[in-house]
C-alpha cells in the first residue's frame, strides 16, 4: 500500500539556473546534481494537494492543502540505472499534519504557514496564483496561461524539470531517505505572464538572497495528475 496517496493540481513552476557550488552542502550522500544541458536548477513550484489519503485513510479537513516549495535536482544510480529525484530545500504548506508527518517519518523540511490560492477563468485564458504569509508578509506567485493543455515534448526541459520521481533527503553525511513518487506523464498550459513576489531570504535562508536578484530562466504551468508517494528506504553511505 502506498504511504500517501493525492491528487497534484496546476503546478506553477518557477525555474532559476544557479552555480552548483550554491547546493553543494544540501545534497544527500549517495546523490550529485542532476544538470539539463549543463545548467543546474532550483525551482520554486505551488500547487494544490487534493483529497489527500495516508495509507488510504482520508486526513480529516486536508480536503485541499496549498503547498510551496524550493526544490533542486538530484541523481542516483543504483542496478545500472539513473534514478532522477528532487531535494527540496522547504515545503511549505498550509496544514500542520503534513508537515508532522513528513518532518518526522521522511526528514523533509516542512514548514506551516497561513496560505490561500485563487484558481480563474475567463474566455482566453486561466489565472493561477498561490499566496503564502511568514511575519505577516503575505508572498504570491502568478502566472497566467493558457486555456488548453498540451503534451510535454520529450527531451525538453520542461521534460526534465517534471519528470523526476524520487524523492531525497539528507538526514546527516552519511544517511539519505530515498522514496519514490508515482504518476502519469504531465501536460502543460502556455504561459502567457507571470508576477513573483517573494522574499527569498526571509522564506528560505541566506543562502537563497540571491534569488531576490535574478530572474527565473523559465516559468511552467503544469496540469498535474494523482499521484503516489510510497515507503521510506534509508540509504547509508559508507566513510572512505
Amino acid at each position: 500500500m502506498s504511504f500517501l496517496k493525492a491528487e497534484w493540481r496546476k503546478l506553477a513552476f518557477a525555474n532559476y539556473e544557479v552555480a552548483p557550488s550554491v547546493l553543494e552542502k544540501y545534497i544527500p550522500p549517495g546523490t550529485e546534481l542532476d544538470l539539463w544541458e549543463g545548467k543546474c536548477f532550483v525551482s520554486l513550484i505551488g500547487f494544490i494537494f487534493l483529497d489527500t489519503k495516508i495509507l488510504g485513510i482520508k486526513v480529516p479537513f486536508h480536503g485541499t492543502v496549498e503547498e510551496v516549495n524550493l526544490r533542486f535536482y538530484v541523481r542516483r544510480f543504483e542496478n545500472n540505472t539513473w534514478k532522477r529525484g528532487a531535494v527540496f530545500i522547504k515545503e511549505i504548506v498550509s496544514k500542520p499534519v503534513l508537515t508532522f508527518v513528513a518532518n518526522t517519518i521522511y526528514k523533509e523540511h516542512y514548514e506551516t504557514m497561513p496560505m490561500k490560492y485563487k484558481w480563474e477563468e475567463n474566455n482566453t485564458n486561466r489565472s493561477v496564483a498561490y499566496y503564502w504569509r511568514k511575519n505577516k508578509i503575505w508572498q504570491s506567485f502568478k502566472i497566467t496561461a493558457a486555456l488548453e493543455k498540451t503534451i510535454i515534448e520529450k527531451n525538453s526541459e520542461t521534460e526534465f524539470i517534471t519528470e523526476h520521481y524520487w524523492g531525497y533527503a539528507k538526514v546527516n553525511d552519511s544517511v539519505t531517505n530515498e522514496y519514490q513518487v508515482t504518476h502519469p506523464r504531465w501536460k502543460q498550459y502556455k504561459v502567457e505572464s507571470f508576477e513573483i513576489n517573494v522574499d527569498f531570504e526571509l522564506i528560505y535562508g541566506r543562502d537563497f538572497e540571491f534569488l531576490n536578484h535574478i530572474k527565473p530562466l523559465s516559468i511552467m504551468l503544469i496540469e498535474g495528475s494523482k499521484i503516489t508517494i510510497e515507503g521510506k528506504k534509508t540509504i547509508k553511505i559508507k566513510a572512505i
